[in-house]
């Protein structure tokens, strides 16, 4: 873990390390999500849709869809 400094204009500058792991090049968008006193940083993906793709894969069982509509 890394310790950065907070500048006087309010920026900092991410680690070589953390640029390399999100494959950052220069003039990179990047998200800023805050939860309570977490804050998360992120490459802003290129596609949204591509992003959030399979994100619930493996999350709901075989076949809870086909169950579900049998139930009703």
């Amino acid at each position: 873990m890394q310790v950065v400094k907070l500048s006087s204009k309010n920026q900092i500058v991410l680690p070589k390390k953390a640029r390399e792991a999100m494959h950052l090049k220069p003039q990179a968008e990047l998200l800023v999500i805050v939860k309570n006193d977490v804050t998360i940083i992120i490459p802003k993906p290129k596609s949204h849709h591509q992003a959030l793709s399979g994100i619930v894969k493996g999350l709901y069982e075989k076949n809870y869809l086909k169950k579900e509509r049998q139930s009703w």
